[in-house]
C-alpha cells in the first residue's frame, strides 16, 4: 500500500511516499481502506521533533490522527462493524495511509448525512469538543463561554457544541473568522487583531483557548471567581489561577467511542457542520502540513486518498 513516511525530524521534506505492507487485522480490530485524513498542527509538533521528549516515536513514521474509509475486513471477535461500512475515527499514526487497522472498539460509524471527506475533518474537533466541554467543564446551558481561536477548526466545532448545549459564545478570530463564528451561532464575535478581548470581555463561565501564550496569559483576569480556564495547546498556570480564584487545566484530548458517537448525533441533527477549506491528494502532505502550518485557516485541510 501507498504510505507518507516520515523519515526523520524535520521540516516537510523528511515526508517521503513509499510503498509497504498492507495491515492485518488481529481478533478484535478491522482493517479500514482510509478514504480521507486531514492535518492536524499536532502533527507538525511531532515531525519537528518538538514532542519527542514526550512522546518518542519509530522512524520510519507514518503520522496522522485522524481519518474515515470504509470497512474492508473484520478480525476474529468483531461484532458492531462488518464490511462495508463507513467509519471515521482518531488516533495517533498511521493515517497518511492506504489502509489502516484499528481496535472496534475505537472506531464509529460515521454521522450519515456527510460525505467521508468531511467526516475526516470532523474526528479531531468532535473529539476535542467533547473532551473539553463536556468532560473538562461540566458545560450547563445558560453559562457564558470565550473561544480563543474560535474559527479554527477545533474552534468552529467548540463554538458549535457550546451553543448546542445551550451556552452562550464569545469567540475570538480573525475579521474573516468572525464572520464565519457568528453564521455558525457565536454570539459575540471579537476580531482579535483590532479588538482586546480582556477590555471587552468580563465574568465567564469559562474560557477554552486554542491559541496559547499572550492570549492565555490574559484570559484569567476574564473567568468569574469560581470559573474555569482550559487550554488545548499548552500547560495552564496553578499559580494564576489561585491568583483569580478560578480553575485551570492542559487538556489533551485521547480518543474515545462515546466521543464520536455523540457528535456523530449533533452532526445529524445538522448542529455540527464540518468547514473545509482545501483538498489536496495524499502524495500532497508535505505541501498539506506547510498551509497549515502558515496558519489563518477557518476549517480542515483534507488529504483524499481513495
Amino acid at each position: 500500500m501507498k504510505a507518507i513516511q516520515m523519515t526523520g525530524y524535520g521540516d516537510s521534506s523528511v515526508l517521503k511516499i513509499e510503498n509497504i505492507a498492507k495491515p492485518t487485522p488481529a481478533a478484535g480490530q478491522v482493517l479500514i481502506k482510509i478514504a480521507a485524513t486531514t492535518i492536524n498542527p499536532f502533527d507538525m509538533k511531532i515531525r519537528s521533533g518538538a514532542m519527542q521528549q514526550f512522546i518518542p516515536i519509530p522512524i520510519p513514521f507514518i503520522p496522522g490522527t485522524d481519518f474515515s474509509g470504509t470497512v474492508e475486513e473484520t478480525g476474529e471477535n468483531v461484532s458492531r462493524l462488518k464490511k462495508g461500512d463507513k467509519v471515521f475515527a482518531t488516533t495517533f499514526g498511521g493515517t497518511y495511509a492506504e489502509y489502516i487497522v484499528m481496535d472496534e472498539k475505537n472506531v464509529s460509524l460515521t454521522p450519515d448525512n456527510v460525505s467521508l471527506n468531511e467526516a475526516a475533518a470532523l474526528a479531531v474537533p468532535l473529539n476535542t469538543a467533547y473532551s473539553v466541554l463536556i468532560e473538562g467543564a461540566d458545560l450547563q446551558a445558560g453559562q457564558k463561554v470565550l473561544i480563543h481561536g474560535a474559527a479554527g477548526a477545533v474552534g468552529i466545532a467548540l463554538v458549535q457544541l457550546a451553543k448546542a448545549l445551550g451556552a452562550y459564545v464569545i469567540g475570538t478570530a480573525s475579521a474573516k473568522g468572525t464572520d464565519l463564528i457568528k453564521l455558525l451561532g457565536a454570539d459575540e464575535a471579537i476580531d482579535y487583531k483590532s479588538q482586546d478581548f480582556s477590555k471587552l470581555v468580563h465574568d465567564v463561565d469559562l474560557v477554552v483557548d486554542g491559541v496559547g501564550g499572550e492570549t492565555l496569559q490574559k484570559s484569567y483576569a476574564v473567568v468569574k471567581k469560581g470559573g474555569k480556564l482550559i487550554s488545548i495547546v499548552m500547560p495552564t498556570s496553578n499559580e494564576e489561577a489561585e491568583k483569580y480564584g478560578i480553575t485551570a487545566e492542559f487538556i489533551n484530548s485521547a480518543p474515545k467511542l462515546e466521543k464520536l458517537v455523540f457528535g456523530k448525533k449533533l452532526v445529524e441533527e445538522n448542529k455540527i457542520t464540518p468547514q473545509i477549506v482545501k483538498v489536496l491528494n495524499l502524495e500532497a502532505a508535505a505541501e498539506a502540513q506547510d498551509l497549515v502550518s502558515a496558519g489563518g485557516l477557518n476549517g480542515k485541510v483534507v488529504l483524499q486518498v481513495s
